[in-house]
């Protein structure tokens, strides 16, 4: 603090000086100050950051493990390899969802066995196959499955595995249920190969009894609604009009179609929805190499694609394709990793539609039918194990060779379905006719496979901002030149404080609007909604045309910047027109109906939920943003520079089209950059306005998905961890990886117009 001392006074007064007490701040305590304020927002700016990026790998752990490869770890006993006595050369291998208590057919019946130690465990009941041996099996893991004999005897066979606590441990408890045998072969002959299921009208087994001949085998269970239910048996044998041997069969579990392998490398299928008269379709040749034998056959989870292996080592899967509403086709659907040997072994999982194959030197594969991949190779030890299981909970495989050595592997397969192609390219679906982009990530059934690509989401996310810009920025950029460079400053002082308000306006609310009120007021007036802006246009130029041959006391009278007022009645007028007109157009041109026209004519599906009713919402919902921004680079535009335009002789309108648009390009920019970022990652208008159809069509009178709705929707019903779950991660990946090329783009662009426009 310093004191500036002045003496005032006039002539030769005797006053007092008065003395000027002037404060000056201390240069240390501004520094200070600035420099504390300059580390705070240094901070702040950090702490966003920071806050960002930590979102970003949260994100990123989430969806990682979606692609992580399939592993399997050897289950060692502590005392040595585990040798299951008695159980030398087993036909079949089946074990509890535990992997504590297996069980393997050999030729003289089942054994029930401990995972751990291999000793033997006394079942509920065990099935005698009598003097015959066992000498086929049927495809087990479906519940119930039946034992070939050698006198031409079928015996139906399940093993059911209760499960209890007692003293706090779990104890898995074997129970061996039998049928009564069914004679296949009356004339005693070897059954060769089998297949058999509970279909929902009863039993149905078929089995092979020479080179050409299958046997079928059905039994009709009828209930009365008074007194007990019968039993009605139907049985036919096939003579195949095949070359060959019959090698292989597969019977889907509804008991409808039967497929037959051959040696000569032949598939036939066999239409069994009436038994008493089966359908034999023509043979197609099913494997990797021309003549090499079908050595084994089996569907996977829901019966409806079926995988082949032949004595080439070759791997494929098949599916019934129905093309152009004719007659199903077989087609091949993927070719797997094959074997260097014959395929002697399948084990589909029960949990997906995942399964292993292996050949004769004890190889095995694991592959996932719906990729077509194949995730990974065990090898069994000891001699070639022909047996093989896979866990009921797919996180297991077991298999057991010809001197009962059992291999026992733990399975870490998570999330088999993801690929990056599954993810974004087409995939061939069970049911489909071709390959498809599908996001239907829940079905009604426990044989359903999730269809989780993103491209439908990616395709909607773009189609509804598409829309979205297509209706926001003309209005919000014609609006924001007009307000700042036409607009009187007193109705300018009231129009962009209520534009402004506009964007406090909650999605939520929009979208409850737009889904239950404008939705069905749009789906009346389709026709005139279109005619809208023509003849609007129309009549805006006819008052143009109008005003300017007015007298000119009139257009005096229309005070500068107000010119607004004269062209709302103009616009009402339109609108009413416009609706009018539609209305007269659809009775006259359209049968009255447009909805059905656009189905007859164009082929397009009208939904009342779709692009045109999202773009009129999002759309009203960006032109906030948009208009905010522009309008303010557009009044920040020098006043030299128009000043100087006017006053070499250009109109208002050139130089706003020549002289501040240009000027104003970089905010423009990043105006409708901004409003593209915010119709992006809209989410409440998109879930309520839209019928949250995940389609690839960019007809405007059709719905979509988006990400971010597709998100919100799913999220609370997927399982934390499953493959669902970690998709959807990565959706908010590919969101936030949108949002951010996109605004670094804008920014780049912004730069670059500034630095270009800079000198004027």
């Amino acid at each position: 603090m310093t004191n500036h001392v002045e003496t005032l006074g006039t002539g030769g007064s005797t006053a007092p000086p008065r003395v000027l007490h002037v404060a000056r701040a201390r240069p240390g305590r501004r520094l200070l100050v600035d420099r504390l304020g300059r580390r705070v927002v240094t901070l702040g700016g950090v702490a966003i950051i920071a806050s960002i990026l930590a979102i970003l790998v949260v994100i990123v752990a989430e969806f990682a493990p979606l692609f992580e490869s399939a592993a399997a770890s050897p289950v060692r006993a502590a005392a040595g390899p585990v040798t299951v006595k008695a159980a030398s050369s087993p036909l079949a291998i089946g074990v509890d969802e535990y992997r504590e208590v297996a069980f393997a057919v050999t030729a003289a019946g089942l054994q029930v066995f401990r995972v751990a130690d291999g000793t033997a465990v006394a079942p509920t009941s065990t099935p005698s196959p009598g003097n015959a041996p066992v000498v086929a099996v049927s495809a087990l893991g479906r519940g119930p499955f039946a034992l070939g004999l050698a006198d031409g005897r079928v015996l139906p066979v399940e093993v059911r595995f209760t499960v209890s606590y007692p003293d706090g441990r779990r104890r898995v408890e074997p129970e061996v249920v039998a049928s009564e045998p069914i004679v296949a072969d009356p004339r005693g002959r070897p059954i060769r190969t089998l297949a058999h299921v509970r279909a929902p009208g009863g039993p149905l087994t078929v089995a092979a009894v020479d080179a050409h001949e299958v046997a079928v085998v059905g039994i009709r269970e009828r209930k009365a609604l008074i007194g007990p239910s019968t039993t009605e048996e139907s049985r036919r044998v096939l003579d195949l009009p095949i070359t060959g041997e019959i090698t292989a069969l597969a019977l889907d579990g509804r008991g409808e179609d039967l497929f037959v392998g051959t040696s000569t490398g032949q598939l036939v299928k066999i239409d069994l929805r009436d038994l008493g008269a089966p359908k034999v379709a023509l043979a197609v040749a099913a494997t990797s190499r021309p003549g090499a034998a079908v050595t084994t056959m089996g569907f996977l989870l829901g019966d409806r694609t079926l995988v082949v292996g032949d004595a080439a080592g070759g791997v494929a899967s098949w599916q019934l394709v129905q093309r152009g509403g004719g007659d199903r086709r077989l087609t091949k659907l993927h070719d797997f990793a094959g074997h260097a040997t014959r395929v002697v072994a399948l084990a589909p999982s029960p949990r997906d539609k995942s399964f292993v194959t292996a050949d004769a030197t004890g190889t095995a594969r694991l592959h996932y039918g719906t990729t077509g991949r194949t995730l990974l190779t065990v090898h069994a030890e000891g001699e070639g194990a022909r047996a093989w299981a896979a866990a009921p909970k797919g996180d297991g495989l077991l298999a057991l060779d010809a001197a009962g050595r059992l291999s026992h592997w733990t399975l870490r397969n998570p999330h088999p379905e993801v690929t990056w192609r599954s993810l974004f390219g087409p995939v061939w679906y069970e049911g489909y006719a071709e390959p498809a982009y599908v996001w239907q990530s829940t079905g009604g059934t426990d044989d359903f496979e999730p269809k989780l690509s993103l491209t439908p989401l990616i395709y909607g996310t773009l189609k509804g901002t598409v829309y979205a810009l297509l209706f926001a920025v003309p209005m919000a950029l014609l609006s924001a030149l007009y307000a700042s460079q036409f607009m009187h400053p007193t109705i300018k002082g009231y129009v962009k404080p209520t534009v402004e308000i506009m964007a406090a306006l909650p999605s939520v609310v929009l979208g409850f609007i737009a889904g239950l009120w404008l939705a069905p007021m749009v789906e009346r007036v389709v026709p005139g909604l279109l005619l809208l802006p023509w003849i609007v246009a129309a009549l805006v130029l006819a008052a143009l045309a109008l005003l300017r041959l007015a007298p000119v006391p009139w257009r005096k009278g229309v005070r500068a910047g107000t010119e607004v007022f004269l062209l709302l009645p103009v616009v009402l007028l339109g609108a009413w027109l416009a609706f009018r007109l539609g209305a007269l157009l659809e009775a006259a041109l359209l049968g009255g109906d447009y909805r059905g026209w656009l189905r007859e004519v164009l082929g397009l599906t009208y939904d009342q939920r779709n692009s045109l009713v999202v773009g009129f919402a999002m759309g009203f919902a960006v032109i906030p943003i948009i208009f905010t921004i522009a309008e303010d680079a557009l009044s920040s535009v020098p006043a030299h520079l128009t000043a100087g335009s006017l006053a070499l002789g250009a109109t208002r309108w050139q130089t706003a089209i020549r002289v501040v648009l240009p000027t104003a390009s970089a905010g423009i920019f990043s105006a409708i950059m901004i409003g593209f970022g915010r119709a992006v990652g809209e989410t409440m208008i998109v879930l309520m306005a839209t019928g949250n159809t995940p389609v690839m069509d960019w007809s405007i009178f059709t719905g979509f998905r988006a990400l971010s709705a597709n998100i919100a929707v799913e999220i609370p019903e997927a399982p934390q961890g499953g493959t669902l779950y970690r998709v959807l991660f990565l959706a908010a990946f590919l969101l936030f990886s949108m949002t951010f090329v996109v605004n670094t783009a804008a920014e780049l662009v912004r730069l670059r117009l500034r630095k270009k426009y800079r000198s004027l």
